[in-house]
This record gives structure tokens, C-alpha cells and sequence, in this order.
């Protein structure tokens, strides 16, 4: 553990009981006193220039293409709009930045983690109001559903832990990138634990990864939120997957057969992972395992809105014999793993966490109660970032 995270935990808390403006202000605190030390390490981690997630180290070129989906983006440029409408000039100041700049970059997952932005837990009602209007207009009625969901367990998490400063339901943070247009390049991105959304758009197109949702818990057995429940169907849809394939694909995709330590790869500041295909591909698979793996891969992609994860489905069909299907960990009811989803214009990793601020309750090898789910898109077009040099080729600013 970083010497710095360290020192954090081992120094922040607050009682449940306090007042909102007084959290306001601690959290406030924490953001100060974390600033200049997180600064210098992240321009360490972004030296080096984007290039995006690949298999070999170099982009595959041409995946991506400058076009018309049919699919408006209207109803979200407005939503921005108002959202911005709500800020004071000072909020403004510090929510709105460039269309490239480096600030898409820098969403972390984890709670400890300066972020940029206005955050929920400083929004009057109005404001708060109008970012879950921006949320509901860029997202499916599942991805709001699942968004609203990882902020509440956020909730249970401060409960669990006692701690209100660090987590809670409203430690969650927006910005806007570029100017909400009908014509240019803007964005929006939602910062904070174990939620981070970058929406790219360009005309009616839509990028929306990286994305990472994930919770510890996934399942509330206490407290307010008691009950809720998030990320089953993905879990389970997984090892039916695995289930699916026949002996010689097992044996294929099965990478190892135990599972003992935390496996993502493709998390914060890994915007340019080399990280090889591994496990089966689907060129192997039946017509029949082929529709169940589109069906996996649905259920992340259709937290987008309707129209734009149609979109988004087609371009992952065209590469569909060029996909591979990885898995660490056991096949039992109970078992916990990771699987991994890979191809030119998706990567999906779904990971069983070890427990880190609930290892009292679940023990400290990885869990059922700790997901953390990646989506990304490889070969430089994460954040958009593909689309926009097309769109600057094509149009000198």
C-alpha cells in the first residue's frame, strides 16, 4: 500500500452524526490536503502520450470511422447545458475544461483520490437535479439504475466502516469537458469510488468508456440500504459462459483454475496496456455459444442509452470472430474468478476483489462481496480520443 493511502486511512474520521456542512467541509479539507502530492505522481503516470490499450503494442488502425449513428444527442447537450446553467461562475471554473484535456485521464476508482469537478455532496437540490438529468439522458434505465445503486452501497460502506468523510452516498464528482455543441467535440465524466463514466460525443456519436463500476458490497445486509444488490446477472452470465463451452474450450479458456489475488488489468492510468488475447477464441465457438457471448457482452454495453448501445453492439458483432474469452478461478456455484472479454473495439474485465475496507466481515481473499468491472475501448479510442483526432484532421481549429 502507497505510503500516502496509508497515512490517510490510519488519519481520517468522522462521526456519523455530523452535520452536512460540516462534512462538506472536511471532505473539502481532504481534497486540499491530498492536491499537490497526488498532482506530481499522476504527471509521472501521464508522461508518456496516449496511445490506447492494445494486443502488441502497436494500434490497430481504420476501426474506427468519423459518421451519423441516426441516434440524438440532444436531449444530453441540453441536459449539459443546464447542468452548467446551475453552477456559480467559480463552480464553472473548476467543472468545465478543454475537449483534450488531460483531465479525462484522471478518474481513479478508489476512494482516496483528489478529484476535479463540482461533487454531489456541495450540489444544492437544483444542481443535484440537474446532473441526475444528465445521467438519465446519457445513460439506459439500467446504467442510471446501476449508477444510483454504487453510489448508495458507497453509503453502506461509510455505515460498515463509520467513516462518512471517505465514502457516503454523495462523494461523487462531474465535469464537462469541451462545450456541450451539436457539431463539436464535448464530453462529461463522473468521478468518484467505485464509479467513474467518461461520455464522449461527437455530433451523434458516442464513446462511453472507459468505464468502471464495481462495489465492496455488492449486496447490502445492513443499514439503510439493506437489500440492494447490484452486478448479478453479469456474474452469473459469466460462468455460464464458461460453462458453455465444451472440453477442449474449457481448456482453453481456463488460464489457471484457482484464483488468490486481485486481477484486473486494465483499471486507472492503464490507458496504454499492452495486454495480449488469451484464452479461447470466439472463431471456435457454435452459432449457439457465439449469441450467448453477445449476450454477456450486452449486459455492459446496454448501460449506454438504447439507441447509442445498438450502435455500439453492431461494432462489436463485426469483430465477433476476432474475440477471446479468458477465465481465472474455480466453476462452483460459490466460486469467485475473473473472466476477461477481449477484442479490437472491446475489452471487459469482470474481477471477484479481495475485501479492503470489509475484510472483518469476508476475510481478505478475494470475495463475492468486493466486484470490480472494467470496460474499455482499445486502439486509442477510449474517451473518444480516436473520433476526435479524425474530427481535428479533418476540420484545423
Amino acid at each position: 500500500m502507497p505510503i500516502w493511502l496509508f497515512i490517510c486511512l490510519t488519519t481520517i474520521s468522522l462521526q456519523a452524526q455530523v452535520t452536512d456542512p460540516v462534512l462538506r467541509e472536511k471532505i473539502r479539507h481532504r481534497q486540499d490536503s491530498l492536491h499537490q502530492m497526488q498532482m506530481e505522481r499522476d504527471q509521472a503516470l501521464l508522461a508518456e502520450p496516449f496511445k490506447g490499450i492494445t494486443a502488441i503494442g502497436q494500434v490497430q488502425e481504420g476501426l474506427f470511422k468519423l459518421g451519423t449513428t441516426g441516434v440524438s444527442t440532444e436531449p444530453v447537450r441540453q441536459a449539459a447545458l443546464e447542468f452548467l446553467a446551475t453552477l456559480d461562475e467559480q463552480q464553472r471554473a473548476g467543472t468545465n475544461y478543454p475537449i483534450d484535456d488531460e483531465e479525462w485521464q484522471r478518474w481513479m476508482n478508489t476512494a482516496l483520490y483528489v478529484r476535479q469537478g463540482v461533487g454531489f455532496y456541495e450540489m444544492t437540490d437544483k444542481q443535484r437535479d440537474a446532473a441526475f438529468k444528465l445521467m438519465k439522458e446519457s445513460l439506459s434505465a439500467k446504467g442510471l439504475t446501476l449508477s444510483r445503486n454504487i453510489m448508495r452501497l458507497n453509503h453502506t460502506l461509510a455505515e460498515i466502516s463509520d467513516n462518512y468523510e471517505v465514502y457516503g452516498e454523495w462523494v461523487y464528482w462531474i465535469t464537462i469537458m469541451g462545450q456541450p455543441s451539436e457539431t463539436e467535440p464535448w464530453g462529461w465524466q463522473l468521478d468518484g469510488h467505485h464509479l467513474n463514466i467518461n461520455y464522449f460525443v461527437l455530433g451523434d456519436q458516442v464513446v462511453m468508456t472507459p468505464l468502471f463500476v464495481g462495489s465492496e458490497p455488492v449486496i447490502a445486509e445492513s443499514g439503510k440500504y439493506k437489500g440492494l444488490t447490484i452486478l448479478q446477472e453479469e456474474q452469473n452470465a459469466g460462468l455460464k459462459m464458461l460453462r458453455a463451452l465444451n472440453k477442449k474450450q474449457k481448456k482453453q479458456a481456463v488460464l489457471e483454475g484457482s484464483k488468490t489475488e486481485n486481477l484486473m488489468l486494465a483499471g486507472a492510468f492503464k490507458d496504454n496496456l499492452v495486454l495480449e488475447y488469451a484464452g479461447v477464441p470466439a472463431s471456435s465457438f457454435s452459432k449457439k455459444q457465439k449469441k450467448q457471448l453477445l449476450a454477456l457482452i450486452k449486459l455492459y454495453v446496454e448501460n449506454m442509452d438504447k439507441g447509442h448501445g445498438k450502435v455500439r453492439m453492431e461494432e462489436v458483432a463485426q469483430h465477433l470472430e476476432e474475440t477471446w474469452f479468458a477465465w481465472i478461478g474455480g466453476d462452483k456455484d460459490n466460486s469467485v474468478y475473473y473472466y476477461r472479454i477481449h477484442s479490437p473495439v472491446i475489452l471487459i474485465e469482470f474481477d471477484h476483489q479481495k475485501p479492503f475496507v470489509t475484510r472483518e466481515l469476508y476475510g481478505s481473499a478475494p470475495h463475492r462481496q468486493h466486484i470490480h468491472v472494467i470496460v474499455r475501448t482499445p486502439n486509442g479510442n477510449d474517451y473518444g480520443k480516436d473520433l476526435l483526432r479524425l474530427h481535428l484532421e479533418q476540420h484545423q481549429h
